[in-house]
């Protein structure tokens, strides 16, 4: 009877087995990883299952997924919105592993607008598709970011700089044999071409946090790694800064969109359906909720406005789940021959739905798609976010921006383990190679001609030499000018800066001099920002009074050098100069600084007063010594920073200034006491499809009684290029003031107009117009005619007066211009309308500028 039970209990045990077994072998196990076919990005939250069943999977963050269940199917699908749909075969009853790439969408969206057209001609009224995208706009504030009181989320952005479409031949040519480890190969459909090289990368890992009110944002800076060319070659931090510029955060629910300085209009701002036409073309019920595929398109082709879809979730928020935009080819900007933006949704802890993921993919150059050129990307991830949750101020106090102290020294494991995404190996190895290249002298040589291309200098161990564009001028005083001048580096000393310069004029055989010593407070480059340090210096040379093109250190060049009108009276300057200057992390700063100025007239100027007899005698010089101070405040600015230089990007933030001065008679050998206050701000508007205006208001007063060429003297252009902040029918000297107000506009509309004309629209022409307004004057006691022992207002050979107080009206010139010819130049058709009887002066003029704009 036990043998029995036993054998019983064996037999059981056996048929489950079997069971299991069989059970096992019936089941279809799919698995992988599905990916972008172009950029090989894995892709998060992508739609897979069995095709003809209700069982749905739905791959990671990190594009994974797998797909399993008992019956026998032969076949999956593959969803995801913006991507062709897949079908694909498999083994049933078998367990795979099934990696798949999708390929985008390649729906032409113009064939879209195009048949519609010929069923109906496309209007907003009663319009399924515009009635939708006005209920976007409609919920747009609870759907965005700062509809709640707190958010807190990691951020993981990579950008890559890349040459692209480089031809095999291109490729194989002898000066680039020995940097072959340096290109890649990719698809060949994909943008930039199958061969690139890639030239610049850039990780960061940040903890962000916002608050609602009081509005407060705080990005920790947890880690920074990007490639170091050598430092002594390339300004890391400029490059990095650079690209930066061109990578924008991407936020479709903001009305505009920046990019390289140029607004473009979102699919879904408050104005959109004046300026695209939308277009119901899917609806996606794999998706939970189901959404509603709207494609658009824009009304003017080249308009800054994009082409795409956007994924509008039907659960009554009307929230964006997936957005794909493109630049289409007419569209108005330089440079820039295709742009590619994706943005993917997920939902926060409130199930309100948060931007996860953003591509951004560039492909510059100046000729056709497919040349060679640069190709641009950016990847930002955004993990763990959460909103509402409350923190002390004590975490948003201080700076909005905190790097953490070893953010740039991060080892290779620490990024390993970080990362919030997949890094492709092929994109890793750029350090290395770029470390590789560094040691090249091939490439040392070539970045050595290309400092003497691009900045003008050429180094020489711990100096450079130069600016060479400066070595040749001409002027009427000093005829032919020769100089040569240059500056140490940090190569020197990362405390102490020498600069100098020496010129010689052959007609007035005379030499010219500067010379400066500079001790940094910080040890860090007395160019790059925060600037604080310590510098004097002494000038010799000769000036132009009035002359808006000439700065503390003229950089004399050819260009310069040609003169519209009359230009013989001149100064010889001689400067002592002191200063202090200290900037803060929070954009503010402050100069403090000590100048004695000995003014010698020159040319066909002459400096003359009468005296108690009511002679009139000459003065050989003046002499002015001041402490000065200036003020200035910059939210939020940014440079392009090189090693030696830095050159403020203009944005939408203000900028303003302050500077006050002091003369002090009989100290220093100072001649007059007197006090001097100018004020300016600076602001660009954008203004979204009509343009963008750059606005100067200043003014300024000064107190005390001073000769004329201690008053303001407004600044004037007689070359022939366009200055922007100058008078450019204005002669030198012509108008001084001791009190003043002024505004300067310039807008720049971007093709508003020219872009509608037929024809000329594909010259990708941009329109200007200018208005300078100047109001001021001098009070009784610094008017010459009233005060004979001032110094007299120059005149010309024939006796006229060329100098002048403005009256009861204002100083007006304005200008229409057309840009981007052959995308560099500019000319504008300047107008001056009163003031027309001064000798001297032009009622209309031609100017010309050198404008390089994306």
């Amino acid at each position: 009877m036990n043998d029995i039970k036993k054998k019983s209990f064996y037999i059981l045990v056996l048929s489950n087995f079997l069971f299991l077994i069989g059970a096992s072998a019936q089941n279809t196990i799919v698995s992988g990883i599905i990916t972008d076919s172009k950029d090989k990005s894995p892709l998060p939250y992508v739609t897979v299952l069995f095709k003809g069943s209700q069982l749905v999977t739905k791959t990671d963050a990190s594009g994974k997924y797998t797909l399993s269940n008992a019956a026998a199917f032969s076949q999956i699908q593959v969803n995801y919105v913006g991507y062709k749909t897949q079908i694909l075969p498999i083994r049933p009853n078998t367990t795979q592993t099934v990696n798949i790439k999708l390929q985008e969408e390649s729906q032409s969206l113009n064939e879209v607008s195009i048949s519609s057209a010929k069923r109906a001609r496309y209007r907003n009224k009663d319009n399924p598709a515009v009635e939708l995208i006005r209920k976007v706009i409609e919920h747009k504030p609870m759907n965005r970011l700062e509809s709640d009181k707190a958010v807190e989320f990691q951020q993981y952005d990579w950008m890559q700089f890349s040459l692209s479409n480089l031809s095999e031949k291109f490729k194989n040519k002898k000066i680039f044999r020995k940097y072959q480890f340096l290109f890649d190969e990719q698809d060949s459909t994909a943008v930039g071409g199958k061969n690139i090289l890639p030239v610049y990368l850039r990780e960061r890992l940040s903890q962000n946090y916002y608050r609602k009110s009081p509005e407060k944002t705080k990005v920790i800076m947890l880690a920074d790694k990007h490639v170091n060319f050598d430092d002594g070659l390339v300004d890391n931090n400029a490059i990095g800064t650079y690209f930066e510029r061109m990578y924008a955060d991407v936020d479709i629910y903001k009305n505009n969109i920046v990019f390289t300085n140029s607004q473009f209009l979102s699919p879904i701002a408050d104005g959109a359906p004046a300026f695209y036409k939308f277009f119901i073309t899917d609806t996606v019920k794999t998706h939970t909720p189901n959404l509603i595929e709207l494609s658009f398109i824009p009304r003017n082709e080249n308009g800054l406005l994009f082409e795409g879809r956007i994924y509008i979730t039907m659960d009554g928020r009307y929230a964006v789940q997936d957005a794909f935009l493109k630049t289409g080819k007419g569209v108005n900007i330089n440079f820039i021959r295709a742009m590619e933006v994706k943005l993917n949704f997920d939902k926060d802890t409130a199930d309100k739905y948060h931007l996860s993921k953003s591509h951004l993919l560039v492909d510059f150059g100046i000729g056709k798609e497919g040349g060679r050129g640069f190709k641009g990307e950016r990847t930002v991830i955004i993990k763990n976010y959460k909103s509402n949750v409350e923190h002390p101020d004590s975490l948003y106090s201080g700076e909005s921006i905190v790097v953490a102290p070893d953010a740039d020294k991060r080892s290779d494991q620490y990024w390993a383990e970080n990362r919030l995404d997949t890094l492709a190996k092929d994109k890793l190895k750029i350090y290395g190679n770029i470390d590789t290249l560094g040691k090249m002298k091939s490439f040392k040589r070539l970045m050595d001609v290309a400092s003497v291309l691009f900045i003008g200098y050429k180094k020489f161990g711990p100096i450079e030499v130069g600016p060479f564009y400066g070595f040749y001028g001409f002027n009427n005083l000093e005829g032919f000018r020769l100089r040569l001048g240059g500056r140490t580096t940090t190569d020197f000393s990362t405390r102490w800066y020498l600069a100098a310069y020496g010129a010689y004029g052959f007609r007035d055989e005379k030499f010219k001099y500067y010379g400066s010593a500079a001790y940094s407070l910080n040890n860090k480059s007395i160019y790059k920002f925060p600037q604080s340090f310590i510098r004097v210096s002494y000038q010799r040379d000769v000036d132009v009074p009035g002359d808006e093109s000439k700065t503390v250190v003229p950089e004399d060049n050819i260009v310069s050098s040609f003169r519209r009108g009359v230009n013989n009276q001149f100064i010889y300057s001689q400067f002592y100069r002191a200063e202090y200057m200290q900037e803060y992390a929070n954009h503010f700063s402050f100069n403090l600084g000590f100048k004695r100025w000995t003014q010698t007239p020159a040319g066909t100027l002459v400096y003359e007063s009468y005296n108690s007899n009511n002679q009139l005698v000459r003065t050989d010089h003046i002499t002015s010594a001041e402490f000065n101070l200036e003020l200035r405040y910059a939210p939020h600015e940014r440079f392009y920073q090189g090693k030696t230089f830095r050159e403020r990007t203009i944005e939408k933030y203000p900028v303003f200034d302050l500077n006050i001065s002091s003369g002090m008679k009989g100290a220093f050998g100072g001649q007059y006491e007197y006090q001097s206050f100018i004020g300016t701000i600076d602001k660009r508007f954008y203004l979204s499809q009509f343009g963008r205006s750059d606005v100067r208001l200043e003014g300024g007063y000064i107190n005390g009684k001073v000769p004329f060429p201690l008053l303001d003297i407004h600044h004037a252009n007689q070359s022939y290029s366009y200055q922007v902040y100058a008078y450019n029918l204005m002669n030198f000297q012509e108008f001084v003031s001791d009190h003043y107000v002024s505004l300067n506009v310039d807008h720049n509309f971007n093709g508003l107009i020219f872009n509608r004309i037929p024809l000329l629209r594909k010259l990708k022409l941009r329109e200007y117009a200018t208005f300078k307004g100047l109001m001021g004057g001098i009070r009784d006691e610094n008017d010459p005619n009233l005060h004979p022992d001032l110094l007299q207002f120059p005149k010309n050979p024939d006796g006229v007066a060329r100098t002048y107080s403005l009256g009861s009206k204002p100083y007006i010139e304005g200008s229409i211009g057309v840009g981007n010819i052959f995308k560099v130049l500019r000319f504008d058709i300047v107008k001056r309308f009163n003031y027309l009887n001064n000798p001297g002066v032009s009622e209309y003029g031609l100017r010309a500028k050198v404008q390089f704009e994306f």
